[in-house]
């Protein structure tokens, strides 16, 4: 099977005035269809680096970034990005905010619609699709966000700490709600985040990143004895110490 996306020998710098800071060294790996991947690293290390350079916000110095086989250039596949922030406008109704994608792309028709009123339905927001932001909790306000991103149909998701602004309980409540969402969807995700049991609980592999410029220094698949258990569940399973442990001794090592 192709892999969906393709990482080769990526280098990336940033430059200014005052010279040159190397962020990313030699990065190669693949995501393949469906898979969900976690990516953690040391503060400041490249996470979202790489995700601005799957999305196209950024090129790389070297090396070749591959979407479906192809090169990111010349590759048509649809790239969704969840940010920190909801960013959902208060202007707008959440109905109306779930169907700003297709509205910009000009596909707003009877079937967007119909997709969006579903997933409100499944989803257990379709009480507030003619209501604002501002009448629904964080942890709804991200689903809704997530709503919003999934109606664009995108090929891979990526998500830059997308719960990281909630409290402790909601954030595992809504990465509850989110990973299920994405398993079921069968979404090809990427995820960026410091939290380490947050990545054991949500991916299929974990992606270690060195100190910067950032290398790989590990690639851990993570085996659970049911790879759909809803990540609560997760976090009771007798290996999810060790993989703790792993990629906590992994990350305070040199390099």
């Amino acid at each position: 099977m192709e892999p969906v996306l393709e990482f080769i020998n990526v280098c990336f710098s940033y430059h200014s005035p005052d010279g040159e800071t190397p962020a990313l060294s030699d990065i190669t790996f693949s995501v393949m269809s469906g898979e969900f991947i976690a990516i953690v690293g040391p503060s400041g290390c490249g996470k979202t680096t790489l995700l601005s350079l799957i999305s196209g916000l950024l090129e790389p110095e070297a090396g070749e970034i591959r979407l479906f086989g192809k090169s990111r250039g010349m590759s048509e596949t649809n790239i969704g990005y969840m940010l920190q922030k909801d960013h959902l406008f208060e202007w707008r109704t959440i109905y109306d905010n779930v169907l700003l994608g297709p509205e910009i792309h000009h596909s707003l028709n009877q079937e967007a619609k119909e997709q969006a009123d579903s997933m409100l339905n499944t989803y257990g927001l379709s009480a507030f699709k003619d209501s604002p932001p501002s009448a629904l909790s964080g942890g709804m306000r991200q689903r809704a966000a997530l709503i919003r991103t999934l109606a664009l149909e995108p090929d891979i998701l990526l998500l830059d700490e997308p719960f990281s602004a909630l409290d402790y309980q909601t954030r595992l409540e809504v990465g509850d709600d989110i990973g299920g969402i994405l398993r079921r969807e069968g979404k090809t995700a990427i995820l960026v985040t410091h939290d380490l049991a947050e990545a054991i609980t949500l991916a299929d592999r974990v992606l270690i990143l060195s100190h910067r410029p950032a290398r790989v220094r590990k690639i851990l698949p993570l085996h659970f004895s049911d790879p759909f258990d809803p990540p609560l569940k997760r976090r009771s399973a007798p290996c999810f110490s060790e993989y703790f442990d792993e990629i906590w001794k992994e990350l305070k090592s040199n390099g």
